[in-house]
């Protein structure tokens, strides 16, 4: 089987000498695609992929990623102009429109966002009744739901012009209903949202704000949250996104969607490797601080050591998200007047895991996670509290994903084959002749 090509099909030759033809999707930049769709009824086989690594079940025009160069791109436009030059709201109307906005148009945009920030008292309601152990990404989970009947634009199969009113609902009232958990969680009273403030120094107002005290918003946080948001907001096809889809598929509402990817997102291999990275890095400074001792044992496979935020399943370079936040971390911390030893201890652990051949070979560079946790803690969060940041970040590259699968005509409702391993037909004996 030859390379494919954009205009040729490729010709499978099977074991019993049999060919088929299998049709070559093209792709505006990076590999192309085979279609196998009719591949079951014309040779009787399925593909077998686990962890969908090399299948596609979709075309997407949101988002490119070149794992191999370290390339990501929302709509065309390099992460590294995005993060350095665009704001989240900018990035918002850029996935979900397809364009970045006029100054205009992203007014408009914004106080649209801004105009939905209110929550309904009784998902308020729920997120109090929740005991103090419970996990924040439940209950994000559990609140995106239960936004749904209080919401008129939650319909199965929504009309064209009820996509934008979906979108700006559920993403104005994502950060009211982050910030509530966090202060059910710790204890302090829920605050309402102050349309008047962007929408990110309004979150670090209804997170941070203290009981009579003004709140002073710290631009230097306010921008590096901004930024990390934009960071997040989309990925392509990973776990969560394709969750997304996959359920969205079923014509399910775009609120259970978005609480599925909520769900999705909570393992601990996908949105909690942040939180991961802060335990690893805790555990070296509680051993003495000695990386080149936690590093040797990483190699030599001790069970109980893992390394935390090294490597990717798409980035076989350097993740350029990674390079920003490690910049964006320094920078804040200085101008925050910090001194965070576990910062330290990151920067060497890199310097050392970068010289090791046992690492370069096997592509293990710092992803995302690596760096965004100490950001984070920077900046006053939990660490239970950073899946959350990650949502709210990613919600609109899952938004996005919904309305492109929505508009398209060959969406089909998710359903994946199977290799069946298990018995062949036996024969039903009683219970009492067991």
């Amino acid at each position: 089987m030859t390379t494919p090509s954009a205009s040729e099909p490729v010709t499978l030759t099977m074991a019993d000498g049999g060919t088929i033809e299998l049709p070559v999707e093209s792709a505006t930049e990076g590999g192309a695609g085979l279609d196998i769709s009719k591949l079951l009824a014309r040779a009787g086989v399925v593909t077998f992929d686990p962890g969908f690594a090399n299948t596609a079940p979709c075309r997407s025009a949101i988002t490119y990623i070149d794992g191999e160069a370290g390339i990501l791109r929302y709509r065309g436009y390099p992460i590294e102009a995005l993060a350095h030059d665009a704001s989240f709201s900018e990035v918002i109307h850029l996935l979900l429109f397809g364009e970045l906005p006029t100054a205009d148009q992203l007014a408009a945009f914004e106080s649209d966002l801004r105009g939905h920030a209110a929550v309904p008292d009784e998902v308020l309601r729920l997120i109090e009744s929740f005991p103090s152990s419970a996990h924040p990404m439940s209950m994000l989970s559990a609140a995106v739901s239960a936004l749904a009947p209080y919401s008129k634009n939650a319909v199965a199969e929504p009309a064209p012009e009820q996509l934008a009113a979906n979108a700006a609902e559920l993403l104005g009232k994502l950060p009211t209903v982050a910030a509530a958990i966090h202060r059910h969680l710790t204890g302090q009273p829920i605050v309402a949202p102050d349309v008047s403030l962007d929408a990110v120094t309004d979150f670090l107002r209804m997170t941070f704000a203290t009981s009579g005290a003004p709140f002073q918003p710290n631009p230097t946080v306010s921008k590096a949250l901004d930024m990390l948001f934009v960071l997040h907001a989309d990925h392509e096809q990973n776990c969560s996104t394709s969750t997304v889809r996959l359920v969205g598929s079923s014509q399910a509402t775009l609120f259970a969607s978005i609480s599925a990817g909520i769900d999705a997102l909570s393992g601990p291999l996908h949105g909690g490797a942040n939180q991961a990275v802060i335990e690893m890095l805790e555990t070296i400074r509680g051993q003495g601080g000695d990386v080149a001792s936690f590093v040797r044992r990483v190699k030599e496979g001790h069970g109980d050591v893992r390394l935390m935020g090294f490597g990717h399943r798409v980035y076989k370079a350097y993740d350029p998200r990674a390079t920003i936040v490690k910049q964006t971390a320094t920078t804040v911390l200085e101008q925050l007047g910090k001194d965070d030893q576990l910062l330290d201890l990151a920067m060497q652990l890199e310097e050392v895991a970068l010289s090791d051949d046992y690492f370069v070979s096997r592509h293990l560079y710092p992803n995302v996670d690596f760096y965004t946790g100490i950001l984070y803690r920077a900046m006053g969060f939990p660490t239970d509290m950073f899946t959350v940041l990650f949502a709210l970040g990613r919600a609109p590259g899952w938004i996005a994903h919904w309305i492109e699968m929505t508009h398209d005509p060959q969406t089909k409702i998710g359903r994946p084959r199977q290799i069946y391993s298990g018995h062949n037909a036996r024969e039903f004996v009683p219970v009492s002749a067991r």
